[in-house]
């Protein structure tokens, strides 16, 4: 664990350790980029489990894809999608344990449309962790406009009847949800 005052970048692996994961879990990484939530969820869950990476972006999924090869990992399946429209990742309604969004909120302009999937493929009682950009860190990072509030979060979250159980230490760049259904 850092104990510099320092920010740091979040740890997949290290924030991961921080969940209840079992084995045969599904998993969804809306907004996956190069896969490294993606991949630490699918070596968690075991051969018995699936991690869906969505991207709307090929190259992102591509590097995925290459990735999860490169560790033997079959449990990946990647599908480019569109998370702000309507039933956006395809997935069955209730089907997810957990659903894992980083940095995509600031970067699309309909966030109640996927805060509303997240809470629609997740299974009763499931789990969601949230990422996003701290907005009283300005090191780097997209324009402080841009960024999502913890208060705005929780606002957004409130509306689509997902609650907040504990925010989790993932960095200084970052912060980030524990989200119950």
């Amino acid at each position: 664990m850092n104990t510099s005052s320092a920010p740091t970048f979040a740890d997949p692996s290290a924030i991961v350790d921080q969940l209840s994961i079992e084995l045969g879990c599904k998993v969804a990484d809306f907004g996956c980029g190069s896969g490294f939530f993606s991949l630490e969820f699918a070596q968690r869950v075991g051969s018995g489990g699936q991690v869906y990476a969505f991207d709307v972006l090929p190259s992102a999924l591509e590097a995925v894809t290459s990735r999860a090869k490169t560790l033997g990992l079959s449990n990946v399946i990647i599908k480019r999608a569109n998370l702000e429209k309507e039933s956006g990742s395809g997935l069955a309604s209730e089907s997810m344990d957990w659903v894992v969004i980083k940095d995509i909120l600031f970067q699309n302009k309909d966030k109640n449309a996927i805060l509303g999937e997240v809470a629609r493929v997740l299974k009763p009682g499931g789990h969601a962790i949230l990422m996003e950009w701290n907005p009283k860190e300005s090191l780097v990072g997209p324009d402080a406009n841009l960024r999502v509030s913890p208060d705005q979060l929780r606002t957004l979250l409130e509306a689509v009847r997902l609650s907040v159980e504990k925010e989790l230490p993932v960095g200084g760049f970052h912060y980030a949800f524990l989200v119950k259904k």
